[in-house]
């Protein structure tokens, strides 16, 4: 009961916000640094009373659910950096009628079917997955403006895994920490890529990375197939431990479990995205995220062991599962 109630409690604030919002613009949006460069050129568009709402994966549809239920009063929510999810069109519908302006931005895989579906709903729809979603948002509302090219051009980097530029290494660990979004797109906005309160968040967390990816890789489990996947929990930063996982044991695909089930996978094979899908996710071919459907006891027996039900059924899945070509 008192679970339910802090649920209820939490959805009718978060309404009671949007209702309340400034301008015309509220921007759903990822948890990470292209997020925040996707709201850094929001702001430099369209001003800093911009409602943001920063969303994980497994979090976007119950986020959108939420909105619809708002009069849009002919108001502009603008998505990025979230891609098409199974039953999300139900609510992208359901917002419309309710007199929002939706335009959604994204460089994730999209199927011809998802396209073609979102397309004849919203008023704008650009899906490109040659560039990161800040480089969509930045040529799209700011194509004149220096600094968001700047802004897209470092986040991109890190996005996609260039790695060219150092600037971008320090910025995406620091927004792997949610708190520090408001403050590294306020940066942004304002054209400053680094100062000093960046670095001495990025010199802290680097510590605390690896103490975290150490943890994980002591309790990492090996499932053996036509991949060799591992499974492990989080401590935070899912990519750098995934990548220190294939580092050691040589792995083919790693998925990086939280608590509550929802899950970061990477691959060397390019097949992220198709078995994220089959957990009611997505992402790129060599990163998704997904989620498990955890209930009560699935939650304990991962806390106590580290291990569920669910990495055999993963396993099981990607024995089926061949990259596109």
């Amino acid at each position: 009961m008192g679970n339910n109630k802090k649920k209820r409690d939490k959805k009718e604030k978060f309404i009671s916000a949007v209702r309340q919002r400034r301008t015309g613009i509220v921007h759903l949006t990822h948890n990470d640094l292209d997020a925040a460069g996707c709201d850094a050129i929001h702001r430099r568009k369209y001003g800093r009373d911009i409602f943001t709402i920063w969303s994980s994966v497994g979090g976007f549809i119950n986020n959108l659910k939420n909105v619809s239920e708002t009069e849009g009063k002919g108001d502009i929510l603008s998505i990025s950096d979230l891609g098409y999810q199974k039953g999300i069109d139900r609510y992208v519908r359901k917002a419309v009628s309710n007199g929002w302006k939706i335009e959604w931005r994204d460089h994730h895989r999209w199927t011809d079917e998802e396209i073609k579906e979102t397309e004849g709903i919203v008023e704008y729809l650009k899906v490109d997955t040659s560039v990161c979603a800040t480089g969509i948002v930045a040529e799209d509302l700011m194509p004149e403006d220096r600094s968001s090219a700047e802004i897209a051009k470092v986040v991109c980097d890190y996005d996609l895994w260039r790695h060219n530029d150092p600037r971008s290494k320090i910025l995406g660990e620091v927004c792997t920490k949610r708190k520090n979004l408001n403050y590294v797109r306020d940066c942004l906005t304002e054209g400053i890529m680094i100062d000093e309160e960046i670095e001495k968040i990025y010199s802290h967390i680097e510590k605390e990375k690896n103490e975290a990816i150490e943890k994980s890789i002591k309790k990492t489990k090996i499932y053996q197939g036509k991949y060799k996947i591992a499974f492990a929990p989080l401590y935070g930063y899912p990519s750098e431990t995934a990548h220190a996982i294939r580092d050691r044991m040589g792995t083919d695909i790693e998925v990086i479990v939280s608590e509550n089930g929802r899950f970061s996978i990477r691959s060397e094979p390019p097949v992220s995205h198709l078995i994220a899908k089959e957990f009611n996710g997505g992402g790129h071919p060599p990163a998704a995220g997904g989620s498990f459907d955890f209930k009560f006891t699935d939650k304990m027996v991962f806390k106590l062991l580290k291990k569920s039900r669910y990495f055999k059924i993963l396993s099981r899945k990607s024995e089926n599962i061949t990259a596109e070509s």
